[in-house]
């Protein structure tokens, strides 16, 4: 590496180039004689898709290497080299729907039996955010295109928060999905109305005079309580900190650069501008540092959006009920195809932002998929499961995996916080790792 005598701007790169957007991460940016940061930097997304999968066109015919895209994973063409398909995995918790997504990202193996009876365990995304909080402003993004229900029962008797996110910050606390990408937009950038640099540092200014009035008077007030209102105000304290910890991060990104753009207004009508936006959100956020961890669900389970917009009036729940009509499992394959397609333009924008020594794509971990298998029949077997992205070096792509000994999703979610260097003994009901690297020479 060639040192500098100082280091060079970013604002003033960005000027030169005659552009608004982030720059990737540049030698030259370091102070003197300083080196790069050997760690990379690993982000994680999950994107799940709901009411189980039209199985027969997903799955590809052979394995290993030498595997063809199936027709509902043709548009991934292009990744085909960064995408990972895995056969074979079952759902740790298989209860029709509830259990589909609630034990996703949890490799729960069971939750509640009523509709206020809910648990299940910490997510891999809770977990990985607890991790990178200490480096990024928001610890995590839950995203999804509906709105959350948090009362009343959607599957069976089970409560509606089983069908309406991925993420549990412990084994009680499930974590609501947002669908409005202005209170997204807020919680990255706050209620300035922009990402203008003037406009950041005014907010940050602000939040921090609230918090030292808000610190000096629970100092004040510890005082005079009992223990019981003392722990109450301690879990208030963590809260606080959490925003401590926030505003110090945005004061070491201060000369963040970023682009320009305006806060939303709320969820467009149109599913595809709606999702286009969500989308931008979550790049905006990885490219920036931001953060770098975000789990979205592009519907969720038992989701009824009809898709005429590709030949599919019938809403999507009850189709997937087809009643193993050929003619019915076709439709219901356009819109499993069709959300890779979607998916796959997202990687496309991945793959177009540079990011180290790479792009983002090259150091993400994309798990996408669904926790249904054969929606006819609610089947928690054979999942489809895509892993998505270089990891950073730590995943390979370009192979089709089948697994013969049926084993837990939660063991592939062990394996995942192995690949993003946050080792955890399990996860859920997991009994070990799944192998999912190549053998040695082949």
């Amino acid at each position: 590496m060639t040192f500098l005598s100082k280091s060079l701007p970013r604002r003033t790169v960005l000027k030169g180039m005659g552009t608004a957007m982030a720059l990737p991460f540049l030698e030259a940016m370091l102070p003197a004689g300083l080196a790069a940061p050997k760690q990379p930097v690993r982000r994680f997304l999950a994107f799940y898709t709901p009411n189980g999968m039209a199985m027969e066109h997903w799955t590809p015919k052979a394995e290993g290497t030498a595997f063809e895209l199936s027709p509902i994973l043709e548009p991934l063409a292009p990744y085909r080299n960064q995408t990972l398909v895995l056969s074979g995995i079952k759902t740790s918790w298989n209860y029709i729907h509830a259990g589909a997504s609630g034990s996703f990202l949890t490799g729960t193996p069971r939750g509640g039996k009523t509709e206020i009876e809910i648990f299940a365990d910490v997510s891999i995304d809770q977990l990985l955010a607890k991790q990178f909080a200490r480096e990024t402003q928001v610890a995590s993004l839950q995203m999804s295109m509906d709105a959350p229900a948090n009362a009343g029962a959607c599957t069976g008797n089970l409560s509606c928060v089983y069908t309406h996110t991925l993420s549990w910050r412990s084994a009680t606390q499930p974590l609501p999905m947002e669908w409005n990408p202005r209170a997204v937009f807020e919680t990255l950038f706050g209620d300035s109305g922009t990402t203008d640099r003037a406009a950041r540092e005014a907010r940050l200014r602000q939040h921090k005079s609230i918090l030292d009035s808000v610190t000096d008077k629970l100092a004040s007030l510890k005082k005079d309580l009992g223990s019981q209102d003392l722990a109450k105000v301690d879990q208030y304290t963590d809260a606080v900190r959490d925003v401590e910890r926030r505003i110090q991060r945005a004061e070491e990104q201060r000369d963040l650069e970023l682009p320009t753009i305006e806060q939303p207004q709320g969820a467009p009508p149109v599913f595809e501008d709606h999702l286009a936006l969500m989308l931008d959100l979550q790049l905006l956020a990885f490219q920036s540092d931001l953060t770098r961890v975000i789990s979205f669900m592009i519907s969720k389970e038992q989701s009824a959006r009809p898709y005429p917009q590709i030949g599919v009036p019938e809403a999507h729940h009850p189709l997937s009920h087809h009643n193993d009509i050929p003619e019915l499992i076709a439709q219901m394959s356009k819109i499993n195809r069709y959300h890779v397609q979607l998916l796959s333009q997202y990687l496309s924008k991945l793959r177009a932002t540079p990011d180290g020594d790479g792009s983002l794509l090259d150091h993400m971990m994309i798990m996408y998929g669904a926790g249904i298998s054969n929606s006819q029949r609610h089947s928690g077997e054979n999942l489809p499961l895509l892993l998505i992205g270089g990891g950073s070096g730590r995943l390979k792509g370009g192979r089709h995996i089948k697994y013969a000994d049926k084993p837990s999703i939660a063991n592939l979610l062990v394996t995942l916080m192995d690949k993003m260097d946050v080792p955890v003994e399990h996860v859920g009901g997991s009994t070990g790792k799944l192998v999912i690297d190549p053998l040695s020479g082949i």
